[in-house]
């Protein structure tokens, strides 16, 4: 059974939703899902834009077959060649063997690493400022090296300025049949996925991000179809602002994340205690255990807020492993300009604030409040000023 969506009067979606695949690229959990765009143009010539996971083939197949009504497929235009778009192409080529592929000369190189279609298929090579007409529209390709592979291109597709935006503007989630984003309360109900799965699979890649978005703002773009999640046809631009902000590395709001490594409750109930002091000083918290939190969401929630205070134990006189392991993808994620406050919990050697301290300037040339607070073992009653005093120079800082 077909399931498609019409986007304009010539242009389909006929992709589909996975809800089965647990972790996005074997790391990130998706436990809403998450959707694989392909769309088709049926003008003079027929055009499928982009391919599908291999697990999602078979409804690719059967949604262009239901489409073209006995047509055939005349080209195939691959913005990225990763597998959860580029692994469908073997499928579709079998069922339309005379389809000539676009794409990067990169995608090419990767298409065969991979053995996404046989040597013979006929191929084109897309180039930037390059267009190429299919009757009533054309398509021009623009660019986008790693967004966030080496052979991203996006394309705009002229009249409707559709933009073609392979993984950039993307989002967690499968569409379960809303496929636009107005369709849905997008801030309050997916903004959230959409900034884990760009803080996490594209977020590196700033400034390669601000030259996309330069290329954009030159463009008369209606429509934003990305590879995964909603089709932006309303409110684009503050969409757009949403990237601009986490391609400059800008916090999105001006709070306390407070993130804990605790082992036996003494350093979760300082962190929770430091939370309810930040709220009656008027500062959003949110707060986060370090060990049972996927590190994704902690990353999505280091982009967001423009402070960070951690608080670990001391661990083989180091900070706690699972702390570290979220300050190393914080830093191979390359954020930065974040204000950080410290607590540190030992029984015997506190250490940890310490260790952090110096990850935090020497890594991710961060700046470090004071004072931070040292625990040992619990916090006691007779350190109230010292957590009071943490949550004024925070307060000041978030507020300053």
């Amino acid at each position: 059974m077909h399931c498609v969506r019409k986007v304009t009067e010539d242009l389909w979606w006929v992709g589909a939703d996975d809800r089965r695949t647990a972790l996005f690229e074997n790391i990130h959990p998706i436990p809403d899902g998450v959707s694989y765009n392909s769309y088709l143009l049926l003008d003079e010539k027929t055009v499928l834009f982009d391919c599908v996971d291999w697990s999602a083939a078979p409804r690719l197949v059967e949604n262009v077959e239901h489409l073209l009504n006995g047509r055939g497929l005349d080209y195939i235009v691959l913005h990225h060649l990763e597998p959860d778009h580029g692994a469908g192409l073997w499928a579709v080529l079998q069922k339309w063997p005379d389809a000539a592929v676009i794409s990067s000369l990169a995608a090419q190189r990767f298409m065969d690493q991979f053995g996404f279609a046989p040597v013979q298929a006929e191929r084109v090579v897309a180039k930037e400022g390059e267009s190429i007409s299919f009757g009533k529209h054309s398509l021009t390709f623009y660019a986008a090296p790693m967004v966030h592979w080496p052979d991203v291109m996006v394309s705009c597709l002229e009249p409707g300025g559709v933009l073609f935006t392979a993984d950039a503007f993307g989002t967690f989630g499968a569409l379960n049949g809303k496929l636009f984003n107005d369709e849905s309360d997008f801030e309050h109900t997916r903004l959230s996925e959409a900034r884990r799965y760009y803080t996490n699979i594209v977020g590196k890649y700033g400034p390669q991000v601000q030259a996309l978005l330069a290329k954009v703002k030159g463009l008369d773009v209606k429509l934003l179809c990305p590879l995964h999640g909603p089709v932006w046809r309303s409110n684009a631009d503050w969409f757009l602002g949403k990237y601009d902000l986490w391609s400059r590395y800008q916090p999105e709001e001006k709070g306390a994340l407070v993130v804990y490594g605790s082992m036996y409750g003494g350093t979760e109930l300082s962190a929770e205690a430091l939370c309810a002091a930040l709220t009656e000083r008027g500062v959003e918290t949110a707060l986060y255990d370090v060990s049972s939190t996927h590190v994704s969401k902690l990353i999505a929630e280091s982009f967001r807020y423009s402070h960070i205070v951690l608080a670990s134990v001391t661990y083989n006189m180091d900070f706690y492993p699972p702390m570290r392991d979220y300050l190393e993808d914080m830093k191979a994620l390359g954020l930065k300009g974040r204000t950080f406050a410290l607590m540190e919990n030992g029984t015997w050697a506190p250490a940890a604030g310490k260790l952090m301290g110096e990850f935090i300037t020497g890594e991710l040339g961060g700046t470090v409040l004071e004072p931070k607070v040292t625990i040992r073992s619990t916090l006691k009653a007779d350190q109230a000023g010292e957590l009071a005093a943490l949550a004024d120079t925070v307060a000041a800082s978030v507020k300053g």
